[in-house]
Parts: structure tokens; C-alpha cells; sequence
């Protein structure tokens, strides 16, 4: 028995009516492009984090890339970020010619620590990315203090958080501008590439729907440099779908974690771990062990597929070696990237495969990691 990290098929086929009616009716009405789907989906996704304003754009990170120049951050600024994120979350600074600057992270929520975090800014700083990371809300009530004392931006990197909380707000809600990314392996998916930013703020989201748009408020009136970085109809069609199901299918996340937590307590790894006033919404499941290379390889001789996110912090990273001005060392950052693994988990895993997997990693440990 092969179980996967994480299964589309199973998911498609628990929604495949919906779906196809979705796909069907775009294609009926043979208008693709910035037409009712987004418009709809846009005032949906709004409403459910609870922002005034929600611009659909073509990727994640195309939403922090856009984010970032909506506030018109660039050449000579410096945005504060997580280096155990994907690479998109600091290529989105480095595109618009401002420098990543990586602080530390919290060794219990993997994400941005806020006693590291006034170290890192200068007179330069413009912008802060806290990173809610494997579905895990950063520590917000701080790092947004920190922001306000400075005079800086908060730009949330929602792209794995879809429907967490944190006292009491959703993510995407809790800064200037929230990113999301819908990659198909997100907890709101979509069937390709997509994305969207949340604000409150009207004057962002104007700016944020020229930027994707060439620049234009109406056709042919191209107010400033743009980009072409659209979310398509027949993807907006799909996620409409898939939102109605989110919060349930986030509950059963948070279900097969518990199951996790329950049969793995007690073994020589660190499990995930919640912040208080916070709800996870589990994108990954994400255990610590000292030889996750070695517990890899004896679940994938026995069917089980793992990942790793992510393998390396983003400055060891050769795309942004040029980008460091001197050597940088993150301790709590360097012990994570060396020791996660992700387990399978996502809605429609059975419990029976959850009990398989658990009891591997047990027998694993057992055996002294042989």
C-alpha cells in the first residue's frame, strides 16, 4: 500500500459534480479572462477572511511581488522576512529590487521570532513578510507592535494558511496587505497556478488591480508600470467551488493532527506545536527528528511518501548568494531546515493510513533509527 503525500484525485472526486457544472458554465459562456467568476470569487474570498477588498492575481508569489509594489517598495529598501519559506516569498522582495534581510525564527512555531526582529531594521527597513508557515499563524501581536513603533509595513505571507486564526482574525486580515497562493496543494487549490491579496485599504486595491492589469484602470488607460498577472476565470470558477468546503475540510486537517499527536507523544521528535489563541490549519504536518534522512528512507521503502520543507534556509541558497553582504548565521533556522519532514496528511486520509504511518515512524524510532 503507497500512501501519497497528498492525493487530487481524492479530492476531485468528493466535489466532481460541482466542479465539472463550475468548468462547464465557463466554457458555455466562453469569457475567460477578468470576467464574473472573479469578480464573484474576489467579493467571496474577501468575505471570508474578513478584509474589505480581495485582488485576484496569477500566483503567490506574484501576490507578494505586487504586494510589495502596491507600496511602492523597491530599489534601496530593505524587507525583514524567514528564511525557511519557499524561495517565491524572497524572490517577491528581490524583484522589486529591495533586499531580503532574514531574521530567526521561533524553535516551537517555526515562524518569525519576534525578540529577533527589531535587531534586524535599519533606516532602510520598509517592510516586514512574517511567514504563517505550514498552516501556523506567525506571532502577530508582537511583530505588529514592532511594525507600528517603526513606522513599517506588515505584508502576510498567507500562502499556506488558508482559513488559520489568530485571535480571533483570519490570516490575511492582520497586516497591511495578505498574500495567498492557490498551487493545487494548498488547503484552496485551484487547478494550476493562482493567487490573490487581501486589504483593507481602497487605494491599495485600485493600485493592486492596475498593477496585474498592464498598469491600466480602463482599457487602453495605462496609468503605471504593470505586469500581466491575472487569475483566470476557469480558476476562480473552481474555487469558488472549493471555498464553500474550506473550514470543513481545514477541521478534518486539524482531526487527522490530532490522531498524529496522540500516537507519536512520547518519541524522541518534536511534533508540531500551537500557539496559544491560534488555530492550525495543518497545510503540513511537520515533525522534527535528528536523522529525518534516514526516517525518510525506511517510510519510502515501506509506501510512504514524506517531503521535506524546506531542505536549506533561503541564504544558503546559491540564487541568493549575491544578495548576502556578509555570512549569516540563524541558529534556530539552520537545527529546523536540517531536522523537518512532513508527514502525509490531507482531508480525505483515511485514519487507517495515518495509523500506518504513525506506527512506521514508531517502529523506526524503536529500532534506534535503523
Amino acid at each position: 500500500m503507497t500512501i501519497p503525500m497528498l492525493d487530487l484525485k481524492r479530492e476531485y472526486q468528493s466535489i466532481k459534480s460541482d466542479i465539472d457544472g463550475a468548468l462547464a458554465a465557463v466554457l458555455d459562456r466562453a469569457f475567460y479572462v477578468l470576467g464574473e467568476n472573479v469578480e464573484a470569487f474576489e467579493r467571496e474570498f474577501a468575505a471570508y477572511i474578513g478584509t474589505r477588498f480581495a485582488v485576484g492575481v496569477g500566483s503567490g508569489m506574484a501576490a507578494l511581488h505586487l504586494a510589495l509594489r502596491a507600496l511602492e517598495i523597491g530599489p534601496g529598501h530593505e524587507v525583514i522576512t524567514v528564511a525557511n519559506t519557499a524561495a517565491a516569498t524572497a524572490m517577491a522582495i528581490v524583484a522589486t529590487g529591495a533586499q531580503p534581510v532574514f531574521c530567526d525564527i521561533d524553535d516551537h512555531f517555526h515562524t518569525l521570532d519576534p525578540e529577533r526582529l527589531s535587531q534586524k531594521i535599519t533606516p532602510r527597513t520598509r517592510a516586514i513578510v512574517p511567514v504563517h508557515l505550514f498552516g501556523q499563524p506567525a506571532d502577530m501581536a508582537p511583530i505588529g507592535a514592532i511594525a507600528r513603533d517603526n513606522d513599517l509595513f506588515i505584508i502576510e505571507d498567507a500562502c499556506q494558511s488558508h482559513g488559520a486564526h489568530y485571535r480571533g482574525k483570519k490570516t490575511g486580515s492582520l497586516g497591511d496587505l495578505g498574500c495567498f497562493s492557490f498551487y493545487p496543494s494548498k488547503n484552496l487549490g485551484c487547478y494550476g497556478d493562482g493567487g490573490m491579496v487581501t486589504t483593507n485599504d481602497a487605494a491599495l486595491a485600485d493600485r493592486l488591480r492596475m498593477l496585474r492589469n498592464y498598469g491600466q484602470r480602463g482599457r487602453y488607460e495605462h496609468l503605471i508600470m504593470g505586469h500581466n498577472s491575472r487569475l483566470d476565470e476557469l480558476q476562480a470558477a473552481v474555487l469558488r467551488v472549493k471555498l464553500k468546503h474550506l473550514d470543513a475540510w481545514n477541521q478534518k486537517r486539524r482531526q487527522w493532527a490530532a490522531i498524529y499527536h496522540e500516537l507519536l507523544r512520547g518519541l524522541p521528535l518534536q511534533l508540531p506545536v500551537e500557539q496559544q489563541d491560534a488555530t492550525h490549519v495543518y497545510h503540513l504536518y511537520v515533525i522534527r527528528v535528528a536523522d529525518r534522512a534516514g526516517l525518510g528512507r525506511f517510510l519510502a521503502s515501506n509506501g510512504v511518501i514524506t517531503n521535506i520543507h524546506y531542505p536549506l534556509p533561503l541564504y544558503r541558497q546559491p540564487a541568493f548568494a549575491d544578495r548576502l553582504t556578509a555570512p549569516l548565521q540563524l541558529p534556530v533556522t539552520e537545527q529546523c531546515t536540517a531536522e523537518v519532514i512532513s508527514l502525509p496528511l490531507f482531508p480525505w486520509i483515511t485514519e487507517a493510513e495515518i495509523k500506518r504511518v504513525a506506527g512506521l515512524v514508531k517502529q523506526w524510532l524503536q529500532r534506534g533509527g535503523k
